[in-house]
C-alpha cells in the first residue's frame, strides 16, 4: 500500500491578499510561507519518503523542499488550474465582472471552464489522476510526499471520493497543510486524514 502526503504549498502574497486567484502565475512563499513549511517539515521529521514530487511553481516546489529536505521532481501534471479571466482577481472582483462563469462552474465545473477560458475540473481531475496511477506503478507501496495546489488538490480529491465536482469546495486544505491518503494495489482510493497533525 502506498501512502500519500498531500500537501498545499504554504502561504504566498495573493493568499495573504483576500484569496487572490494565483492559478498558472509563479510567485514566491512569503516569509510566513516559508514558516509554514519549516513546521511541515518537523511535523513529518519520522516519516521516510521514498519520492518527493511537486508541482513546477515556485511556491509548491520551495514547500517541498523545505518540507522533506530531500530531491524533489516536478510535474507538470501537478500545476495549478489554469484560471482564465479569473487571475490575479478576487472572487468578488471576477463574480461582478462576469457573473456566468462563476455560476456555470459552481453549477457544473467537470464540464465547464474555470474562468470562461481555462481548464474544466474534468482536465484537471484527470491529469491529476494520471499522476498518481503513474506514481502508483513506481512506487506500489512506501510513503511519497507530493506537493501542490489548493484547486487542483480538492478537485482531485473530489473525483477520488465520488462526489460531484460541484461540491469540491467543501473540502478544505488549508496552506501549508497535509492530508493523507492511501493507494492499494488493486487501485483503491481512502482518505485517511484531511488537515492532519502527525
Amino acid at each position: 500500500m502506498l501512502n500519500v502526503y498531500l500537501l498545499r504549498h504554504g502561504q504566498t502574497a495573493w493568499n495573504a491578499d483576500n484569496n487572490r486567484y494565483c492559478g498558472r502565475t509563479d510567485i514566491p512563499l512569503t516569509a510566513k510561507g516559508i514558516q509554514q513549511a519549516e513546521a511541515v517539515r518537523e511535523q513529518l521529521k519520522g516519516i521516510e519518503f521514498d519520492g518527493v514530487y511537486s508541482s513546477p511553481l515556485e511556491r509548491a516546489f520551495m514547500t517541498a523542499n523545505i518540507a522533506s529536505g530531500a530531491y524533489v521532481k516536478k510535474d507538470e501534471r501537478l500545476i495549478e488550474a489554469d484560471f482564465g479571466g479569473w487571475e490575479h482577481k478576487t472572487k468578488e472582483e471576477f463574480i461582478a465582472e462576469a457573473p456566468e462563469h462563476w455560476h456555470r462552474w459552481m453549477e457544473d465545473p467537470y464540464a465547464h471552464r474555470a474562468g470562461g477560458s481555462g481548464e474544466s475540473g474534468r482536465e484537471i481531475a484527470e491529469r491529476v489522476d494520471a499522476f498518481f496511477t503513474d506514481v502508483h506503478r513506481k512506487h506500489p507501496a512506501g510513503n511519497i510526499l507530493v506537493a501542490a495546489h489548493n484547486g487542483v488538490n480538492r478537485l482531485f480529491l473530489a473525483y477520488k471520493l465520488g462526489m460531484p465536482l460541484r461540491n469540491y469546495r467543501m473540502l478544505v486544505q488549508e496552506n501549508a497543510s497535509v492530508t493523507m491518503f492511501t493507494l492499494d494495489a488493486g487501485g483503491g482510493f481512502t482518505l485517511q486524514h484531511l488537515n492532519a497533525k502527525f
